[in-house]
């Protein structure tokens, strides 16, 4: 068994009372898909709840340090070397529809590095978590670590297809054609901090996914270090949280194959 340290319980306290209101929310809008209204605005409200929670729970633990999240933006602190990351409902659009693959992510950054990291999704109860230099691990019993695959034809690949209203559609059916003629399959769950968590945990053998947000891929980025994999920019340089980053996540082995596909659609 292995135990979190302090400033993981801290972000675990956290986002598990983040997760039981969640969780709640997520059975009234499953009664509410069936209604003439809908949920959205419902799934608005839970959405701000469940940050609420999240500033006010870490806040509490270590007041001064900064927060940014995706419905309030960035708070600075006192503490100019720590921020807070956090998005408390990333797979907004399963969750308005009642599918149960949406998480709370909260990662830490210090002096610009992510050192600790929570993907936690409350209607499963999976807790996926890391910290710099001390590994992954889902849960207190399993050590994460990506998959050992290295052919292509053997992986199964995560990705996130462009919604309403965002650009690439067209860059993204490129690099489609170019990935999945030669791979074991491609999945789009819907949920980039999951998609991150599953290649830490070997469930997927890599990800990739344009015009993210610093909130989507944090935690992710510490959870697929630290379980022994590569995160790159779909470019191949080096990953950073600024300016809507772009991810390719996967083994060592597989990285550069799946690159050289992306590359391929690119050009």
């Amino acid at each position: 068994m292995t135990t979190p340290s302090g400033l993981l319980q801290v972000m675990i306290g956290a986002a598990r009372k983040a997760g039981r209101r969640l969780a709640r929310d997520f059975g009234e809008v499953q009664e509410l898909q069936v209604s003439k209204k809908g949920p959205s605005d419902f799934v608005t409200a839970a959405d701000l709840k469940a940050e609420e929670i999240l500033l006010e729970e870490l806040t509490k633990a270590r007041p001064g340090y900064g927060f940014l999240g995706e419905e309030r933006g960035l708070v600075e602190g006192t503490d100019k070397t720590h921020t807070w990351v956090v998005d408390p409902l990333d797979g907004t659009t399963n969750f308005l529809h009642g599918l149960p693959h949406f998480a709370i992510n909260i990662a830490l950054e210090r002096d610009k590095q992510i050192v600790a990291a929570v993907t936690f999704n409350p209607a499963t109860d999976e807790l996926f978590w890391a910290e710099r230099g001390k590994g992954a691990f889902l849960g207190q019993e399993r050590r994460l670590r990506v998959a050992a695959r290295r052919q292509l034809g053997d992986a199964l690949l995560a990705t996130g297809i462009p919604f309403a209203g965002k650009p690439g559609h067209a860059q993204f059916l490129k690099e489609l054609h170019q990935i999945s003629q030669r791979v074991a399959g491609v999945r789009r769950f819907g949920s980039a901090a999951l998609d991150m968590a599953y290649v830490a945990a070997g469930r997927f053998d890599g990800y990739w996914e344009r015009d993210l947000k610093a909130w989507d891929v944090a935690a992710g980025w510490l959870l697929i270090t630290e379980a022994g994999g590569t995160v790159s920019r779909i470019d191949g340089s080096a990953f950073g949280l600024e300016d809507a980053p772009s991810v390719l996540a996967s083994n060592a082995e597989l990285h550069p194959l799946v690159l050289e596909r992306l590359k391929a659609a690119a050009g």
